[in-house]
């Protein structure tokens, strides 16, 4: 682990393979009054599941309201905040987390399919309102006790979303990973979700074992729609098929 020469964020700590170059790309947003190295059990965790991946971990854009030594983060200001309001804030972020992670993804090498979003809480909120303000900005979000800031009107068709909730969670209810399931498969997203019985606003080992689980079994449904359309192909133009 060291600090990172991204530059677009305060500060960002990263994890990379012992040798070789990363294969893939792990994000990790952090939630609200929180900072990059509150993700680091989790950046480890993966680091062990996956050691060709690079795994970052940057601090929230902005000093966290609350907290006036600054060392704590946020992503966007909870002051006075409302469902009326909470869209117009997460949108004005969003340009710059792009910027950001398309330099991340430009300095290892690593193309967007092969990026995953990682967020807790507000980050899981930023994460899943990224891809959808751009489609495939990323192949998968894992959105651990996140929400949307507003319930969407079209399903990205790049992005997988992976959502991980506690049936117990009073800080963001899972109602809204149950809204977001179902909007996204009403509009043909590609969408899986995980509630672990009795677990809070956390990210505990029931639910790192169900993200495990997703990354490593979920077929993205546009590698289905890839390889039936190629099949198509093949059947129309081979005379032997017919």
């Amino acid at each position: 682990m060291n600090t990172s020469s991204l530059d677009a964020s305060p500060h960002v700590l990263q994890w990379l393979p012992a040798q070789g170059a990363p294969a893939q790309l792990f994000v990790l947003l952090h939630g609200v009054g929180s900072s990059a190295a509150n993700m680091a059990p989790l950046a480890q965790w993966l680091q062990a599941q996956f050691p060709q991946a690079a795994i970052l971990a940057p601090d929230g854009f902005d000093a966290f309201d609350y907290d006036p030594s600054g060392q704590a983060r946020q992503w966007f200001s909870l002051k006075e905040v409302t469902e009326d309001n909470r869209p117009a804030r997460v949108a004005a972020v969003l340009p710059r987390l792009l910027a950001w992670l398309t330099e991340a993804q430009q300095h290892f090498g690593i193309d967007p399919q092969a990026t995953a979003l990682v967020g807790f809480s507000q980050g899981a909120i930023l994460s899943m309102a990224l891809v959808h303000e751009h489609d495939g900005a990323a192949g998968r979000v894992l959105a651990f006790a996140g929400r949307y800031a507003k319930l969407p009107d079209t399903a990205p068709q790049l992005t997988t979303f992976h959502l991980f909730h506690g049936s117990a969670d009073a800080t963001i209810p899972v109602q809204h990973a149950r809204a977001a399931i179902e909007r996204l498969a009403a509009l043909g997203g590609d969408a899986t979700i995980d509630i672990v019985q009795d677990a809070g606003h956390e990210i505990n080992g029931a639910l790192l074992n169900s993200a495990l689980f997703r990354l490593r079994s979920h077929i993205p449904q546009r590698t289905w729609r890839a390889a039936l359309g190629a099949a198509q192909a093949q059947n129309a133009t081979d005379p032997d098929l017919h």
